[in-house]
């Protein structure tokens, strides 16, 4: 609960502030770690399929090696396991220890994890690949304290004019991480591929897989530790939130000091403003302190925000379960409409080449782009509008995609495919990819802040898990006959994306539980308008006073 001498500090310095170096610099902190999320996270769907050729080969098969069923599952998922739980952990530790003290925790935590994904070590595949997983859990650990902090601070720092556009600015970093990925893979496996050439799997299955090629995906892993290191140091000197210091911490002067350094202005605070507060807002004053004093999950907190709660959580579950099933599996997509050549026609460089070509492609034309467009127009027409529009017409190019699917398969056919699927991850992107990161972090009180986008976000990456493990299995083909070794028959890709195109429209109808944000303060938004109320009316009647007495 905010203490009394928080009544005199005004927010609206920094709610009205103009765009200054401190939001450049925030952007640029926060944003790189999310650069080093989405390569981390998504770096992994392009070598699986060279790791099922190096550690799962099998002699006189007429089809490459691929990771058995239960080691794709772990592999693809137990990084998002790791982001479930680190958001849940972090986004708790966020509202109690502060955002800024265990910030730094989770970008080490990435380096260190990303570097020991790629050290990966074992004797057998069993043990490479355990390894590799333990890895990538902590890997995902540290990312996922990663969405929770970063949102909060630049939601904290913001202009509520632009708040939207520089949470959405740090998100957007996520579609060059993606484009990262994928340019460092087409780059590495290039030069093994000049160095070491091989011939395609039909040709020689032995010698398609050069042994040198244990070393690309490991290197392709370990890049991500790079950006995260680059940045460091500039995330170890941003200072607290005044919004955490004050509101939370209970310490006005010290956030008004972090305000007066941000914003180079002088912040006074006047801890006898409560004699020059009007009646109407005194009365108050208890029964909002009284009402600020709720706990978390009690049932003040349910009245206000638990619809909110369920809205955001359930919204950006939906949208994750179709994101990441599209993202993880995009090469077998490609494959099934016969964009990426069969797998034995390639040599497992080659192959890794042209999946992350295709990656490459779809994030510079529709993933990137997405972003962009919501940074530009969020603060313009606003969170709810774009969230709708984005599962509108995801849900519309999902069905247009599944529904003439054996169109698509057919030979020349996979341009248009491959538009409209780009346009998928547009709308996503554009839409609720976006909103669902930045609305958490606007409606909630400062002192749940950091645990509500926790929450929210951890239910996303729960629909993560489940899209990136049910479409494992049921995009498998119908008839046992032709589905990847060890898997049983599923429900074949068009049935799974028209179950994508389903679970569209249920984000949609969630995304009406969700109140809209632009333009207004985080302090309007969370309910504590009234402290605020206080500030601004003592803070008019000091600027009243000082004219005065200059008269």
């Amino acid at each position: 609960m905010a203490s009394e001498q928080n009544q005199g500090l005004n927010f609206n310095a920094m709610d009205a502030a103009k765009l200054q170096w401190y939001h450049l610099k925030a952007v640029v902190v926060t944003g790189m770690g999310f650069f080093t999320d989405a390569y981390d996270l998504f770096c992994i769907s392009l070598v699986t399929k060279l790791l099922g050729r190096i550690y799962y080969h099998v002699d006189g098969s007429p089809k490459p090696g691929s990771l058995p069923p239960n080691v794709a599952a772990a592999v693809n998922g137990v990084a998002l396991c790791g982001t479930l739980a680190g958001q849940l952990f972090f986004g708790w530790l966020g509202d109690k220890l502060g955002r800024k003290r265990v910030y730094g925790v989770t970008l080490l935590l990435m380096v260190a994890a990303s570097i020991g994904s790629g050290l990966s070590f074992g004797k057998t595949p069993e043990t490479v690949m355990t390894t590799l997983c333990f890895f990538r859990f902590w890997l995902g650990f540290g990312i996922g304290g990663d969405y929770p902090l970063s949102a909060t601070i630049m939601a904290e720092y913001s202009s509520k004019s632009s708040r939207g556009a520089f949470i959405a600015a740090v998100f957007a970093m996520q579609g060059f991480g993606i484009l990262a990925g994928g340019g460092v893979a087409i780059l590495v496996s290039h030069i093994f591929q000049s160095v070491f050439p091989a011939p395609a799997y039909s040709v020689n299955p032995t010698m398609s897989t050069v042994p040198q090629a244990d070393y690309v995906w490991r290197i392709i892993l370990m890049v991500g530790a790079f950006p995260a290191v680059l940045t460091y140091y500039w995330r170890m000197t941003l200072p607290e939130t005044p919004r955490y210091t004050a509101l939370v911490a209970n310490n006005a002067n010290k956030a008004s000091q972090d305000m007066s350094r941000v914003l180079n202005v002088e912040i006074r605070i006047d801890d006898n403003n409560n004699n020059n507060i009007p009646n109407a807002v005194a009365n108050n004053k208890s029964d909002n302190n009284h009402s600020s004093s709720f706990g978390m999950f009690s049932k003040e907190f349910l009245r206000r925000h638990g619809l909110h709660l369920l809205g955001t959580a359930m919204a950006w579950f939906f949208v994750d379960v179709a994101y990441y099933s599209q993202n993880l599996f995009q090469k077998d997509i490609f494959s099934a409409v016969g964009w990426l050549p069969a797998a034995n026609t390639m040599s497992a460089l080659d192959e890794l080449f042209k999946i992350a070509r295709a990656q490459f492609l779809i994030a510079l034309c529709g993933t990137v782009p997405g972003y962009w467009f919501t940074v530009a127009l969020i603060d313009y027409i606003g969170r709810f509008a774009i969230q709708m529009l984005g599962f509108f017409f995801m849900t519309v190019f999902m069905f247009a995609l599944a529904i003439p699917y054996h169109h698509w398969t057919m030979p020349g056919n996979h341009v248009g495919f491959v538009v409209m699927y780009g346009l998928t991850f547009f709308f996503a992107n554009f839409g609720p990819n976006a909103t669902t990161f930045i609305v958490p972090a606007e409606i909630f009180p400062a002192r749940f802040r950091s645990t509500c986008h926790g929450i929210s976000a951890a239910a996303g990456k729960a629909g993560a898990i489940v899209g990136a493990l049910g479409f494992l299995y049921a995009a498998q083909n119908q008839n046992p006959a032709k589905t990847d070794a060890g898997y049983p028959a599923g429900i074949g890709m068009k049935n799974s994306l028209l179950v994508l195109g389903v679970i569209n429209l249920f984000g949609l109808v969630f995304t009406f539980l969700v109140p809209e944000s632009k333009g207004k303060s985080l302090e309007e938004m969370s309910g504590d308008q009234i402290q605020q109320d206080a500030a601004n009316i003592h803070h008019q009647q000091q600027t009243e006073a000082d004219s005065s007495t200059m008269i």
